[in-house]
């Protein structure tokens, strides 16, 4: 490792398409000479074949002057190296890291233009990205931006399927604004195996390799304008998420495991030392040490490190019912306290050895009883970092009659069942956890139910349904953004509970909007909370206004 990527170890790296569509850098403006900050620099590897591969570097000047002069400085990753390099001046070794000029018979490169030049190179398997890049001495895709100024926590679930699903993508994080305004993304989802290790596959519904790391992203939806390479190793969303991570340094980036649906086989993963090893070993190679299997060509020993940055669990849940296909045993408590020992433990083995901290977080239920049946909260309390709370799904379709989903306190009008953010949060409080460490859930979109009488309120409130009211992608479930454009509905609020809802007469939903955001996270901050968690960001508009509204109460 050469001395510059040591002094650059959390710089830039960028990766280009081979034709990168202008529209993404800043557009020129009039200035009498091109400046550092005027500079934009993308790579795609455009080519691999047993140890050898092809790279394409653009620079790109967004000012309004021509630039005759440029100097370019990168190192590329272990085990890879410039063998030929054409169309520039190249000095330099892989050991002490490249710098390139323009060729000898100049190259101005005009006010909002571009020049490409490239190289053949050699590889032991793993990526080729450049490492450390400036230009003119500044970061190749610009200077990078520090996030959120507020002191707290602004977390995100970004979701593996919501890129083909949803068609919400890496980059929509930037276009909509949110990126800059998000500390953490927690990745959705990381899957555990009857074998009780992390696993990754392409099998329907146990794993999405393709989505996290062997799809070719195009020009279109990458971060940078690049698009992916297809013979390079690290691919998709992991991909994104690294040249994501290299515009936002400061973003905190967990896999989280398990979900409702991959929480089957926790129990038995978390049932004895031996499997507690085995489980924590395999997440810690496959996520944090970046070894990814090879599927369909893409990953290999490596090549995904620096993607993660910690371990969020998502056990649903530990010792009470979940998803019924889920293992449930009474001591489930008692292991999911080891289990995170075992986390922190492996972590912390880890950060010394990279001299860096991983996180380890967790996701944690609503309702009293289900936190003392499956939490220890004095046991794991100390080894966590931070926990999210569940601030939502108080009611839903699963029941017959209409309610409140988030609602901040609780309704005196409610004749069933009174549950709150408000008495969810005190719970955890009453138990002795730090207000600090805990993260208020709250969710981007709303539950519906149809067949709904007006009742004596006129509102649809507390009133019998005949079921779920039809969805996008399921019923019952709607995005925030499409319940905005609805059409034909009366909006209610009340301000008490930081709740709102809309109802036409037949169809009724219950849902945060902006306004009910702000409630919320205003409440968060005034009692000393450690921030707000979402589930998910595919569900906010394409301006990202709940996440501007979060942003906002936070003092961003």
């Amino acid at each position: 490792m050469s001395s510059r990527r040591l002094r650059n170890h959390l710089s830039v790296a960028a990766a280009a398409a081979l034709v990168a569509p202008l529209a993404l850098f800043v557009p020129p403006v009039a200035a009498e000479s091109a400046g550092p900050s005027d500079l934009r620099v993308t790579y795609v590897e455009s080519a691999r074949w047993d140890s050898g591969y092809t790279g394409e570097i653009t620079v790109h000047n967004t000012s309004g002057a021509d630039l005759t002069d440029w100097t370019l400085e990168f190192d590329l990753p272990d085990g890879s190296r410039v063998h030929e390099l054409w169309n520039a001046s190249l000095s330099g070794t892989a050991q002490d890291g490249y710098t390139v000029t323009p060729p000898r018979w100049g190259a101005a490169i005009p006010a909002g233009g571009s020049y490409r030049f490239g190289f053949n190179g050699v590889h032991t398997g793993g990526n080729s990205h450049l490492l450390g890049c400036t230009v003119n001495g500044a970061p190749c895709a610009g200077e990078p931006d520090q996030g959120p100024e507020h002191g707290s926590r602004s977390i995100a679930y970004f979701t593996q399927w919501g890129v083909e699903e949803r068609g919400y993508t890496v980059r929509d994080l930037v276009d909509s604004g949110s990126a800059e305004k998000l500390t953490h993304i927690n990745y959705a989802f990381g899957n555990v195996g009857p074998d009780g290790e992390c696993f990754m596959t392409n099998e329907p519904e146990q794993g999405d390799a393709r989505a996290d790391y062997g799809r070719a992203v195009p020009a279109s939806e990458s971060v940078d304008g690049a698009a992916d390479g297809p013979g390079q190793p690290l691919r998709g969303n992991f991909n994104q998420i690294r040249k994501l991570k290299e515009q936002y340094p400061n973003l905190i980036v967990n896999i989280s495991l398990g979900g409702w649906n991959w929480s089957k086989h926790f129990s038995d993963a978390a049932l004895t030392p031996e499997s507690r090893e085995r489980l924590v070993s395999s997440c810690v190679d496959l996520y944090l040490k970046g070894d990814l299997p090879v599927i369909d060509g893409a990953g290999g020993e490596g090549v995904g490190y620096g993607v993660f940055d910690g371990i969020d669990l998502d056990w649903e849940w530990p010792a009470s019912d979940g998803n019924p296909h889920n293992v449930v045993r009474p001591e489930d408590r008692e292991n999911f306290t080891a289990l995170v020992q075992e986390f922190r433990d492996q972590l912390d083995e880890l950060g010394a050895e990279t001299d860096r901290h991983y996180e380890i977080s967790s996701f944690m239920p609503a309702g009293p009883w289900r936190i003392d049946t499956g939490f220890e909260l004095d046991e794991i309390m100390p080894n966590m970092d931070f926990v999210t709370v569940q601030g939502y799904d108080y009611h839903g379709t699963w029941e017959s009659v209409t309610n409140h989903q988030s609602n901040l306190a609780p309704d005196p009008r409610d004749p069933g069942d009174v549950i709150s953010t408000q008495t969810t949060i005190q719970a955890y409080l009453d138990r002795g956890v730090d207000p600090d460490k805990l993260v208020l859930g709250v969710p981007f979109y709303g539950q519906g139910w149809t067949g709904v009488e007006p009742g004596p309120g006129g509102d649809g409130l507390f009133q019998p349904a005949t079921g779920p009211a039809p969805g996008t992608y399921a019923d019952g479930s709607e995005e925030y953004r499409n319940l905005k454009e609805l059409s034909g509905y009366e909006l209610f609020r009340d301000d008490d509970l930081g709740t709102a809802w809309l109802y036409d007469g037949e169809t009724f939903w219950t849902y945060d909007d902006e306004t009910a955001m702000t409630q919320k996270t205003d409440w968060v901050t005034e009692n000393g909370l450690g921030g707000v968690m979402i589930w998910s960001i595919d569900g906010d508009d394409g301006d990202g206004s709940l996440m501007a509204a979060i942003d906002s109460a936070l003092g961003g």
